[in-house]
């Protein structure tokens, strides 16, 4: 679960420090710099896995592009001056996790400040782009005791940071940077505190964040923080991906665009009833096709996968109160998105962060509340403890929609706003700002915050409108 965000110097996020519970909303015009936002997690993500290098072409902007400049990640990349990404991050990791051998590692402490900077370094030859340099990488463990002033959005305290918050630690840094002669050293640290001698890692030689080298149990909470930076996805569901077939051999789990629906459910389905208090094979169907009927406008009787051992393909029917019994192919694009999140909904084995634009993309405006409800729910209740029922999951969304700001509670909302900001050669530039709501948990003292003052154009009908209610019937 990620509870804090701090970047400097990323695309447009200058000096941009955010706090995040359970569900937030971000809510901005087009063209601000939201997608900015998830462009750093994700590349957060990317750094746990990949190579520097290919960390940098993933993210949006030069993903897929083979040789892509990572200059386009800095702030002002392109000008002759120092390019520097500064990232911290808190969150609170799982408390099991298993290392690429397949072996249980448990970490000694599982709330961690993770921080990394990066830096370019320019190009060797006339046929480079130039390259990322990793800088600095620390990563320490919050003490239980600071739990209450880190985590500040409504939670239980017996129920879920009891849960999920757990320290054991009683030595330093899992990882620290330090200046030697010979360069900057990245120091790996066992979860034994001070018994051992730290495994030092050469920064510049590195290619990649020192993080992502750690894949075995040797090293539990760094693992466990990799681990948890690995879960962070970006949700973009795809029609085209949402009505591919699935075959028998076909991954059984929902891929970030969709693909693997009808898998996955039959999945979930047949999986099901395993355990004491689980729900049967049939009462998956019934949740899933129950929450399907909040849509106004899709008459749902029933909803079921179908194996056919001919072809060897997974299809999920929808049978309408009407009669008709339509394939998932022959939905609309806004059914199956919805379908799709009805899906995770019902999946223990979806932990971690999501990340989603604009979900009232392809929904009917009558259908908005039923979307605003489900992507809230996909999120951990936090006055429960987390498990099968209640996973641990995060949901991060944004938008530019009157409609799903009304619907949010302010304390989810956090304001996407582009304000003024003061370069180094004194120019003035314009940088993202994330600005919660006055009266939130998020509101810091001597922080800007915004009143519904401050989005009237979010919670009136526009300049112009032709069609309204008439008064008496408002409200």
């Amino acid at each position: 679960m990620l509870t804090r965000l701090e970047v400097r110097g990323f695309k447009n996020l200058l000096n941009v420090v955010a706090d995040f519970g359970p569900f937030t909303c971000i809510a901005g015009a087009n063209g601000v710099g939201k997608s900015n936002v998830f462009d750093v997690i994700e590349f957060l993500s990317y750094l746990a896995t990949d190579t520097l290098v290919e960390a940098s072409q993933r993210v949006r902007g030069v993903s897929g592009v083979r040789g892509g400049d990572p200059r386009d990640l800095f702030w002002d990349g392109y000008r002759d001056h120092r390019r520097y990404i500064s990232l911290a991050v808190e969150m609170i990791v799982p408390t099991e996790v298993e290392d690429d051998l397949g072996a249980v590692a448990r970490p000694t402490a599982t709330f961690l400040r993770y921080e990394v900077d990066l830096e370019y370094a320019s190009p060797d030859g006339e046929s480079s782009v130039g390259r990322l340099v990793l800088v600095r990488e620390e990563l320490r463990h919050i003490n239980r005791g600071a739990a209450a002033k880190h985590l500040r959005f409504p939670h239980s305290v017996k129920n879920f940071r009891n849960a999920v918050v757990m320290n054991e630690r009683r030595g330093g840094a899992f990882l620290s940077t330090e200046e030697r002669g010979s360069g900057t050293v990245i120091n790996v640290h066992g979860d034994g505190g001070s018994f051992g001698r730290p495994l030092p890692r050469a920064a510049t030689r590195a290619g990649r964040t020192v993080l992502s080298t750690v894949t075995t149990n040797d090293y539990p909470t760094i693992l466990a923080a990799r681990r948890e930076m690995q879960s962070w996805r970006r949700l973009a569901l795809e029609p085209s991906a949402l009505r591919a077939p699935d075959g028998f051999a076909s991954a059984r789990s929902l891929e970030t665009d969709g693909r693997h629906l009808a898998a996955t459910l039959y999945r979930i389905a047949t999986e099901s009833g395993r355990d004491a208090g689980s729900p049967d094979e049939d009462s998956v169907y019934a949740h899933v096709s129950d929450r399907l009927s909040d849509l106004s406008g899709v008459g749902v009787k029933s909803l079921r996968v179908e194996p056919d051992p001919v072809r060897e393909v997974f299809t999920l029917f929808l049978q309408e109160r009407g009669g008709l019994r339509l394939p998932a192919r022959a939905l609309s694009e806004g059914t199956l998105r919805f379908l799709a999140l009805c899906v995770l909904l019902e999946d223990p084995t979806v932990t971690g962060l999501i990340c989603m634009e604009e979900p009232e993309n392809g929904i009917n405006p009558v259908n908005l509340p039923a979307m605003v409800e489900l992507v809230r729910d996909l999120a951990v209740d936090a006055t429960e403890k987390p498990d099968a029922l209640n996973p641990f999951r995060q949901v991060i969304i944004n938008t530019h929609a009157p409609g799903v700001v009304q619907l949010c509670d302010p304390d989810d909302l956090l304001l996407a706003e582009a304000r003024p900001w003061r370069a180094p050669d004194g120019s003035i530039r314009s940088a993202l700002s994330l600005v919660p709501y006055a009266g939130s948990w998020r509101k810091v003292s001597g922080k800007p915050t915004f009143s519904e003052a401050d989005i009237v154009a979010y919670l009136v009908a526009p300049p112009g409108a032709q069609l309204r209610l008439p008064l008496d019937m408002v409200g």
